[in-house]
């Protein structure tokens, strides 16, 4: 075969694939902790509830238990934990993960998620 053929082709997706493993941006917890500050911050503490509630241990507790938060009934009775994935699809489109819900706000940028994901996950 030439050198446009099929092994030159598997070489050529081979290098793309593992610069795209290698580009792929990393979670950046700090960059997540300033996000989260200038975006979540207006509705959202670590450790009081506010407009919405606070993030203290956020990764692993049920969904709508925060005590003394009022939480809709459709986020209350939501039946999971929150998990990287389920804060990612939150950040995406919470209306999507958990329909009649009350925050009307998302996080257009997958890096954005991921690094406030990424902070979250840090607040035991």
């Amino acid at each position: 075969m030439g050198a446009g053929g099929w092994p030159a082709r598997q070489a050529l997706a081979a290098a793309l694939l593992a610069a795209c493993a290698a580009g792929a941006p990393a979670q950046s917890v700090e960059r997540g902790r300033q996000l989260y500050e200038t975006r979540c911050g207006a509705c959202h503490s670590v450790d009081a509830n506010r407009v919405g509630p606070m993030h203290q241990g956020v990764l692993g507790r049920r969904a709508g238990s925060v005590p003394g938060f009022d939480y809709s009934p459709a986020l209350a009775h939501a039946g999971f934990r929150w998990d990287r994935a389920r804060l990612l699809a939150w950040l995406t489109d919470p209306e999507a993960l958990v329909p009649g819900q009350k925050m009307g706000y998302r996080l257009e940028q997958a890096q954005d998620r991921e690094d406030v994901v990424a902070y979250l996950a840090t607040l035991k």
